[in-house]
């Protein structure tokens, strides 16, 4: 019976990522942006301006978070982050024409919106699997993939009902509903009993890197690096090609429902690539993914008619999702679980911080050469960079404990 109940702390994983920055922050605000803009007479210029400052704050939230995260546990982490989230975000239907008033109340979504990302569920995740950790970790981050298709649909709903300040009031109590009480209901450490019980939950005395030797270490830059790569690259073709297809001639109704399928393709990219990863060398699943990114870019790019140009958008949200779940995985794996929380929150703030740069330049390219190719170009020798990187990363000096030694005797 525990086999199968331990995947609750993946249920409530799950739903707590359908409410976080990326679906919440982004997403969402897109849908905010019009009435918001029309009702307090400020533009779309200057709100996008102040959302980066929600952007940044988070960024620098994350590592913070790590922090936290090592000494506090994931359960209570979440426990206080969730509520403030949603509290935050009920907050913003006080908004006013005030920039300063506008400043604060993003600010503060920023810095709470960390406590719910990537870094915390994956913390918790890895506490709980070992030989299924890469399964494990895709299914609970297929909640970013739920988010993105949830909350734009809702918001636009309960503005379209009743204006966006009781939307705002809506979402965040939607927010409590399928985050903090999940959290609250399963998410937990395993007990002593429970990782004696179970040999895929990995030992109580976790074993990993000092946090000071991982900064030494030259595979935790080269991961960052890969992965700032991968999301430049990802989002700078993502955010461009719905304007891509209209300027062909594709009507924006069905430009926009290419780029809602590229979001359920990255579900199937996190689930598959998490299966993967627990029967193949995680560097080989990541550089595989991110070749069919680069065959992507192409399809996109080229010029050819559909369904060229839909594939390549589900490609590329394919590796999006891959991108996302081998963070945490290969951080676990290089580097262990003693620090998991402080090394993969640095290296998460990292990929957080680079997330706007594909889209802006890619605009950057196109304002210069009327053309979008040059950047695509560049994306791909960037990836293809990426690729080799992984191939010198080496074993993995924390394996799961039925391929290689026990991590009690894993001591690099």
């Amino acid at each position: 019976m525990f086999g199968k109940s331990r995947w609750w702390i993946v249920f409530a994983s799950m739903m707590a990522l359908t409410c976080g920055a990326g679906a919440v922050n982004i997403l969402a605000f897109g849908v905010f942006l019009k009435p918001i803009t029309e009702d307090l007479g400020v533009t779309r210029g200057e709100l996008g301006r102040i959302m980066g400052v929600t952007t940044w704050l988070s960024v620098i939230a994350t590592p913070i978070l790590g922090v936290l995260l090592d000494r506090f546990g994931a359960r209570r982490v979440l426990l206080f982050g969730a509520p403030l989230f949603a509290f935050v975000t009920m907050a913003q239907s006080m908004l006013t024409g005030s920039i300063f008033v506008i400043v604060v109340l993003f600010a503060l979504k920023g810095a709470f919106s960390a406590g719910i990302s990537p870094t915390s569920i994956g913390f918790a995740v890895a506490q709980w699997f070992d030989r299924q950790r890469g399964i494990a970790l895709g299914v609970a981050m297929s909640g970013v993939g739920l988010g993105t298709f949830i909350m734009p649909q809702a918001v636009a709903y309960m503005i379209g009902a009743a204006g966006w300040r009781s939307a705002y009031l809506g979402l965040g109590a939607l927010m409590l509903i399928l985050s903090t009480i999940p959290v609250f209901l399963f998410m937990r450490a395993p007990t002593e009993v429970e990782r004696d019980a179970h040999d895929d939950i990995p030992s109580g005395e976790k074993t990993g890197a000092a946090f000071g030797d991982a900064l030494r270490n030259w595979r935790f830059w080269a991961l960052a690096a890969c992965f700032v790569v991968g999301i430049i690259g990802i989002n700078g073709a993502l955010t461009q090609v719905v304007v891509i297809l209209a300027d062909r001639g594709v009507p924006l109704q069905a430009a926009s429902t290419v780029l809602a399928f590229s979001g359920l393709a990255s579900i199937a990219g996190r689930i598959g690539s998490g299966w993967l990863t627990d029967r193949i060398f995680g560097p080989w699943v990541i550089s595989g993914f991110f070749l069919i990114c680069i065959l992507g870019l192409f399809l996109i790019d080229c010029g050819w008619p559909e369904p060229a140009p839909f594939i390549g958008a589900m490609l590329v949200g394919a590796a999006l999702g891959c991108e996302i779940d081998m963070q945490t995985f290969l951080a676990s794996r290089y580097f262990g679980l003693k620090n998991l929380g402080k090394i993969g929150g640095l290296m998460f703030g990292a990929v957080a911080g680079a997330t706007g740069l594909g889209g802006a330049i890619s605009g950057e390219v196109y304002d210069h050469y009327h053309s979008y190719t040059p950047a695509f170009i560049a994306y791909g020798i960037a990836l293809l960079l990426a690729c080799l990187i992984f191939q010198f990363l080496g074993p993995y000096p924390f394996p799961a404990r039925s391929y290689g030694a026990p991590l009690a005797e894993t001591t690099k």
